[in-house]
Formats: structure tokens, sequence, C-alpha cells
């Protein structure tokens, strides 16, 4: 960097002073550094401030002899990693349970206002001579109309209290942003997201990076735990669950069928429930099934029970030998 370039970085002349050349740095590293500046271009910035400082001093000492160096002002903290030229774009999306077991791929789309390259979103880029308005000093007292009265100094606006000239960026036009832009990106969707779950994209069809929040709508159906396994309540009919029928049973792949069997009410369905991590092997589905019988059986199915109830006895070798066993008892209990 140039010696002229240093001191417009600074925002100085060429014949300031060490103190003003100190001063100068403090000011610009309080606004610039990065743990106090979250822009884009803090740290660039910042850099650059560090980079004309050290011209100048080693263009001082280099005048003055290396016996007598000049102090330098305490040590900014290391600069933060180097941010991407623009922001992330964030975004939330928005999946059913289905799209976040299987995976799935999502087109979004949107708009951005980029940040101005060109002068690195300031608006204005910096000359190398003084403000004419206020002379270099960064401060000017605009007059009262109270007898001419000088007023309270304020900053100068034309140079951003630096007291260095600058002109406005002509591509963004003194904003910092350029033009609205639209996209849109078609986003994979690795199988076994979670709800809250953070993606990165990387910028392709975009302005920048995206960070897609991601949200898995509650289903009507099943209860997702942690372990990966789902949980559906299935209601059937006691009748059929007496008889072992099957039955079909929900899962995220679509219907299938299910053998009931008398007695049990818990079922495991082995690689129908939701993936334990990303892109990994899907858990068990738990199907609890719940009999239901009519609260009050219509004339038809007591006949039909009353049939049921015979047809047992008779085809049951224990239930005959106990109705025998019953009538002899009852023929010798005596009569009073």
């Amino acid at each position: 960097m140039g010696n002229d370039q240093a001191f417009a970085e600074l925002g100085l002349p060429s014949d300031a002073s060490e103190a003003e050349i100190k001063a100068a740095w403090r000011r610009l590293a309080s606004r610039w550094h990065p743990d106090r500046n979250a822009s884009a271009q803090a740290v660039a910035r910042m850099q650059r401030i560090n980079q004309a400082f050290e011209a100048i001093q080693r263009a001082r000492q280099g005048s003055e002899g290396a016996a007598q160096p000049a102090a330098a002002p305490e040590p900014p903290p290391p600069p933060a990693p180097a941010r991407p030229a623009h922001p992330p774009i964030h975004r939330k999306l928005k999946l059913t349970l289905e799209e976040a077991a299987a995976g799935c791929i999502k087109a979004l789309r949107g708009s951005f206002t980029p940040t101005c390259q060109h002068c690195e979103g300031l608006g204005h880029r910096v000359l190398g001579s003084r403000c004419r308005r206020c002379r270099g000093s960064g401060t000017f007292v605009r007059p009262t109309a109270w007898f001419g009265w000088p007023g309270q100094p304020e900053d100068c606006e034309d140079c951003g209290a630096t007291g260095i000239a600058r002109e406005l960026c002509a591509p963004c036009e003194g904003s910092g942003t350029l033009a609205e832009q639209r996209y849109e990106v078609q986003v994979r969707i690795p199988p076994g997201v979670r709800d809250g779950d953070l993606l990165h994209v990387a910028a392709r069809r975009a302005p920048a990076d995206l960070e897609v929040q991601v949200g898995v709508a509650a289903h009507p159906l099943f209860t997702l735990q942690d372990d990966g396994s789902l949980h559906c309540r299935l209601p059937v009919d006691g009748f059929a669950w007496m008889a072992n029928r099957s039955v079909s049973v929900p899962t995220l792949d679509g219907v299938q069928p299910l053998a009931l069997q008398r007695g049990r009410q818990r079922y495991e369905l082995p690689g129908q429930g939701f993936p334990q991590r990303h892109r990994g092997p899907r858990g068990l589905q738990v199907v609890e099934v719940e009999p239901v019988f009519p609260e009050k059986f219509s004339t038809d199915q007591d006949i039909l029970l009353d049939q049921l109830i015979a047809s047992c006895a008779a085809a049951q070798p224990r239930l005959a030998e106990w109705q025998r066993t019953l009538r002899t008892r009852e023929r010798k209990r005596p009569r009073g």
C-alpha cells in the first residue's frame, strides 16, 4: 500500500502528526473491528486500516532512521475469519413427516438485496484530498441566526467526520446496496431431518448461501419418538381381533395388512419408522391396537352370539364335560 493511499485510508492528509495518525487509527478501529461491527465488510476494512497504519510507520521509520521507531498503538485483536461477500439468506421450510423421513427436493424462491462490492457497502469511495467543507478537520461549526454567534461543532456529513474527501459510489448510487435480485434454488432435503434442523445450502443460482431451518408438521396418525420409532394407535373391530383377522395399517409408505393375534395389542413393524439420523436406517413402527366392542348388542347379534356359544360348547370337550358334571350334581341335590 502506497504512502498517499495509506493516509487516504485513515482519512488524513499526508502531513498529519503522529498523534493524529494514532487517533485516526483508534477511531476507525473502534468502528470497524469485527467484535463491534457485524457487517460483511468489517474484516476487510479492518485489515486495510491496519495495513495503512503499518505502511505509514514504516515510511516514517525509513526517513527518520531505524534507531528511532515510532511508537505504535496497542495492537488490535486478531481479525475474525474471512466472511463471504454476502451474508447468508435465512429461510424456513415446512415439511410433512413423510417428506422428512424419505427426503425430497424443494424449490425455494425469493428476492435478495445484495451488498455493493464496488464500495463494500459503504456507498462511497475515499479520495486522497482534504474535505472542502470541513477543511480536513472532520467537524464544522454551523453559524446560528442569533447575532451570527457560532453554534456547536457538528460531524461533517460530506466526509463522514474523517476529514478526507470522498465521493458517492456510482454503481449503487451511494446506497451501499444493488438492485433487488430474484432467485430460485432447488434444495435437496436428506432423509431423516428433524423439526428445528438447520441446513446449509451453498449458493449456486442464488446471490448468497442459504441457511434453511426445517419445520416438520404434526402428523394426524403418528407420533415420532427420539429413537426414530413411530407410534400409532389403531382402533380395530373386537370380533376381528378375537378371530385373528387381518386389518389395514397406515405406514409412511402407504397402507399395508397386519394379521391380528387374539390377546396381543402391541405390534412392531421393522423398517417402517423414521431414520434415527440423516440418511440412516429407519427404525420401528409401533402399532397399539384397541379392540372395540359394541356397548349394546342388537337382536341379530344376540342370536349370532347364542349360536356361537352353542357351537363352542359342542366343539370343546372341556366345556361339554363341565356341563355334564354340573347337570349331574344338580340332579343329585336334595329337594326341599
